[in-house]
């Protein structure tokens, strides 16, 4: 017989020590909290007596008489076909992002995340939705920001087509394109506000956006770095937007309700918005001195906006190829030396915030203009992630609570 090791424990006996469910403890494994390891007969897994013990030492001293509380959460794991971020690198169908980047066009884009395929399709904006939507934005008080009229936008179209629930695979490829037309052909121009819409429906996406977001006439170099921008962002994994839009997707949310989604997801400095302050700061730099600037967040232990991403340790692949096809163009001279200047002066390797705000700056570009080109363009990797999460079982996003609060019954508060 077998003696049994007395320095190991089963999960049961885990969940009885902490005072937990089962469940709970598989959580902790998964986020790191404890450690487990594959029990001698194959059956089950065993965990260290004295890290359960530390652990629930670490809790009865910091939190008397309650169970521990996980530190950390990794978020989801979801079986995906359509990006990896891999040793550095960005893929999309396993297509290097930044060739497939380079090589331009938003819409190919969009069919090969989509369909695996890139048939030209055009993106056309239908009647009735982009009425609705664009009624709405001119609703809106001069003081709106880009992205909500964007988020406006998105919810009249929604209201104006009838069909908007289908969510069966060629209905949504059918709305999305007509959903990311509308997106843009809602925003007011800004070169020529009187153009009428059937003159913009052989224009690329990229090309129908540039009027949205400058006065200034299509630079075709910095027109194709902006396609480029678009292209490359269209997805990157499960960013936290995207995991809300699978959650969306997982209640069979229609496509607009998806979009709407993400869009609300991605609103804050650390997701979408950051493209905004690393404008800002950039902007400071076109005339000032870096260090400087860099001096200012360092006494006010900020982080420097534009700069650093944990999935990209030796660099973000993305700013790199911008930063490269913005250095081309003469326009773009002064926004990208202010840029390389603001990156010496911090010692840290830029990421493709600060590469969206280089364009936006040599554009004449509002300072908002990246977090347009990032809704713009993520919204395709929304669609893609619906389409994926329509074939799985519904509701399978449903979490359970860790509850921490008064143990029940409590009596009435008044």
């Amino acid at each position: 017989m077998t003696l049994r090791d007395e320095s190991r424990l089963t999960s049961r006996e885990v969940a009885d020590r902490l005072g937990v469910r089962l469940e709970t403890v598989y959580a902790y494994v998964s986020r790191g909290v404890l450690t487990s390891r594959r029990a001698p007969t194959g059956r089950g897994s065993t965990f260290d007596r004295a890290e359960v013990d530390a652990l629930l030492d670490r809790e009865r001293r910091g939190r008397p008489g309650r169970p521990p509380r996980p530190s950390t959460w990794r978020g989801p794991v979801v079986d995906t076909d359509i990006t990896l971020i891999e040793d550095g690198r960005l893929f999309f169908r396993g297509i290097d992002a930044v060739a497939l980047a380079r090589a331009g066009d938003l819409e190919r884009a969009a069919q090969w995340l989509w369909t695996g395929e890139t048939v030209p399709t055009r993106f056309l904006a239908p009647d009735e939705p982009l009425a609705a939507a664009r009624a709405a934005v001119a609703a809106l008080p001069p003081t709106a920001d880009l992205v909500s009229l964007l988020r406006v936008a998105v919810a009249a179209a929604s209201s104006a087509d009838p069909l908007r629930y289908d969510t069966r695979g060629a209905a949504v490829l059918h709305t999305a394109r007509g959903l990311l037309a509308t997106m843009v052909q809602a925003l007011p121009r800004r070169d020529d506000p009187g153009a009428a819409v059937a003159e913009e429906d052989g224009d690329p996406l990229a090309a129908r956006l540039w009027a949205r977001l400058t006065p200034l006439a299509a630079d075709p170099g910095l027109l194709r770095c902006l396609d480029a921008a678009l292209v490359v962002l269209v997805d990157h994994d499960l960013a936290v937007s995207t995991v809300a839009v699978r959650t969306a997707a997982s209640v069979r949310a229609h496509p607009y309700a998806v979009v709407s989604t993400g869009l609300s997801a991605m609103e804050g400095p650390l997701h979408g918005a950051a493209s905004t302050l690393a404008h800002d700061v950039l902007h400071e730099c076109l005339d000032g001195d870096p260090r400087l600037v860099v001096a200012e967040h360092l006494r006010a232990a900020r982080s420097l906006p534009g700069f650093g991403h944990r999935l990209y340790p030796d660099g973000d692949p993305r700013a790199a190829m911008l930063l490269d096809l913005l250095a081309g163009e003469p326009a773009a001279a002064a926004a990208v030396a202010a840029a390389h200047r603001l990156a010496a002066a911090s010692g840290q390797r830029p990421n493709v915030d600060l590469a969206l705000a280089a364009l936006a700056l040599a554009a004449g570009m509002p300072r908002d203009a990246g977090e347009v080109v990032f809704s713009v363009a993520r919204s395709v990797g929304w669609v893609a992630h619906a389409l994926e999460e329509y074939d799985e079982l519904p509701l399978r996003f449903r979490g359970q609570g860790d509850y921490r609060g008064p143990q029940p019954p409590q009596p009435l508060p008044w």
